[in-house]
């Protein structure tokens, strides 16, 4: 039996809650993101895509294409609200659903074919979420989550799109290689020059060149080109903190030691993070002394997935919880308030230049591993914090 896969996708669903507090944004060419000459545009609306405006851009060069767009800094709550409305809808009707993040779902119908037909039980689904929560939503229904995926991108805004079950193949065959959602703009670049802009050509490189180029995910690259996906729906369920801990062999008050586990900490975290599209919003550090009082501080922060941002906080919370002087045998970072998103909603904050330098630094963590690149403070304790830290989700 052909399984079938449902992707639902918010239009623009930063501009569209924007729009649906204030229905006079409606039509108009409008930016969320930073005000400052140094932002970066999270979002934008289809009005402001047609003068070449798009996410991730500075927001002086958006300004300059589209100098009349209205902008907007963004309200994170409102975003998580809507977000919340919408999983709340599908999991009244949806045997069994995956919130991928603050904006898209997929859903498994597969048997649906049998009594009502999947494509018309998705139409109507569509039709409920629309009237219930005031926001345009598109759809693409295939047989894995891959297509379905790049279906709803494709036809989007206000798709509602089958890939028939054996057509897989010739869809994407013409489509470019970026738009394969593991492809960023990096790989695109690399793949560009050496000539390979379609999907019908990436699925004709050797397997041998393509894992040569990109380790371990040349394999999954070569299948996604062939349509190929088995990927399961995962369950929605929402973790409420990633922590982390790590206890030392022997008790320690090297505070410039203790600062670099903390930092190797953040950046392990901050990319699980990120790897999961989520964002947190309360930080805390905990700090376990040798006669086993342990105490802890947090703190709450704008929401984000950057390394930088919550370096600056674990270090300034670890700094103001360790002053009895005591010798330590464990310390832990733990995030919590986490959100779905990607790293694009906090970009109210980010300039160009931190955005291109997390795009660059997940690149090469997904392709050799995230133990192979850490900050130089971390060098000498990094082996031993591998060692050492036990990393697990909050429930």
């Amino acid at each position: 039996m052909d399984r079938n896969i449902i992707h639902f996708d918010l239009d623009a669903f930063f501009v569209a809650v924007e729009c649906k507090k204030n229905p006079s944004l409606k039509g108009l060419p409008l930016i969320v993101g930073g005000s400052s000459r140094r932002g970066v545009v999270a979002a934008c609306s289809y009005e402001a895509r047609r003068f070449g405006v798009h996410s991730a851009m500075p927001m002086y060069l958006a300004m300059q294409l589209c100098p009349d767009a209205r902008v907007i800094s963004g309200d994170m709550e409102a975003y998580s609200q809507n977000s919340h409305l919408i999983t709340e809808i599908i999991a009244d009707k949806a045997p069994l659903f995956e919130k991928a993040s603050i904006d898209e779902f997929y859903i498994d119908a597969s048997g649906m074919d049998r009594y009502f037909g999947a494509f018309k039980w998705a139409v109507e689904l569509r039709r409920h979420i629309i009237k219930e929560s005031g926001l345009p939503i598109s759809l693409g229904l295939s047989v894995n989550k891959l297509v379905s995926k790049i279906a709803t991108a494709e036809f989007k805004p206000n798709a509602q799109k089958q890939i028939p079950a054996g057509t897989e193949k010739d869809f994407l065959a013409p489509l470019g290689v970026e738009k394969i959602p593991m492809i960023g703009k990096q790989t695109a670049t690399f793949l560009y020059d050496m000539g390979v802009r379609t999907v019908a050509t990436l699925r004709e490189m050797p397997m041998n060149f393509l894992i040569s180029a990109f380790g371990k995910n040349g394999v999954s690259l070569l299948n996604k080109a062939n349509g190929i996906d088995d990927s399961p729906i995962v369950p929605y369920s929402e973790a409420k903190s990633i922590s982390t801990e790590s206890t030392f062999d022997a008790d320690t008050m090297d505070t410039a030691r203790l600062k670099s586990i903390l930092i190797a900490m953040v950046e392990k975290v901050a990319f699980q993070l990120r790897d999961q599209g989520k964002l947190t919003s309360c930080v805390t550090v905990k700090v376990r002394y040798t006669n086993f009082d342990t105490e802890t501080k947090q703190v709450k922060i704008p929401y984000t997935a950057s390394d930088h941002v919550l370096l600056q906080t674990v270090t300034a919370l670890f700094d103001k919880l360790y002053n009895r002087r005591m010798l330590i045998r464990l310390v832990g970072v733990r995030l919590s308030g986490l959100v779905h998103g990607s790293h694009q909603i906090d970009l109210f904050s980010d300039t160009a230049a931190s955005v291109n330098l997390y795009e660059a630094i997940d690149f090469i963590k997904h392709k050799h591993g995230a133990e192979k690149l850490i900050r130089a403070t971390t060098l000498d304790v990094s082996r031993r914090v591998r060692m050492e830290m036990n990393m697990f989700k909050g429930k």
